[in-house]
């Protein structure tokens, strides 16, 4: 027989009792990017119409994830309109009656703002494709054309300049990124490298024969 892989952790949610969390990334401030959690309908529903309120009465602008060694993580809302929201209904004959598991995100996460050359990505834990992921979404939102064997240099340049960056708060399988391109910044940059023969037209040609240099 397979082996049973370890059950996920669920998290409380402090101000809404009959939810649990399984998954919760949120960006440098605190806001939410991703939330997935599981309840009955009723109460699913109730945690939607409490988001809309916003601060008003029984309204909920943020919300607090308890860890499993007791922490309490604050989640910050911001602008409902903002986010998209998933559903799917599960375990229909439980005890409990049937269960929903709801997915509430950035829209970002699943269309990149190329006006504003951003995006963000939500990837599994540990993947091994995370690089080949970043890579696809860098060439999606980025203005610029971008050549595949570029990939590894650009990648570093805009980490090392902080336009690409993963988000500190994440609990559960998901973790998240954030790419934000200074456009003119990134063109200098991108032109420098290619004058001085870093980045050439081809994978196996460098402008002049100048040899490789590291990103600085």
């Amino acid at each position: 027989m397979p082996a049973h892989s370890d059950p996920k952790p669920l998290y409380r949610i402090d101000e809404c009792p009959d939810l649990m969390a399984d998954g919760c990334v949120g960006d440098e401030q605190g806001n939410l990017v991703f939330l997935s959690i599981w309840a009955r309908d009723t109460a699913i529903q109730e945690f939607l119409a409490r988001l809309t309120l916003g601060r008003d009465e029984q309204g909920l602008d943020q919300f607090h994830v308890i860890t499993e060694q007791g922490g309490s993580i604050p989640v910050f809302v911001g602008n409902v309109e903002n986010l998209e929201k998933r559903s799917t209904r599960v375990f229909r004959r439980t005890l409990f009656g049937s269960m929903v598991n709801l997915w509430l995100f950035d829209r970002r996460c699943v269309k990149p703002d190329k006006a504003n050359a951003s995006a963000l990505a939500l990837l599994p834990r540990d993947s091994s494709h995370r690089t080949d992921r970043l890579w696809t979404l860098v060439q999606d939102t980025c203005p610029l054309p971008l050549l595949d064997h570029w990939r590894d240099t650009v990648l570093e340049l805009l980490q090392v300049r902080a336009m690409l960056s993963r988000l500190p708060s994440a609990i559960g399988a998901l973790e998240g990124h954030r790419l934000a391109i200074d456009v003119p910044a990134l063109t200098t940059a991108l032109g420098d490298l290619i004058r001085n023969g870093t980045l050439g037209a081809s994978r196996y040609e460098l402008a002049s024969g100048a040899p490789l240099r590291r990103v600085a």
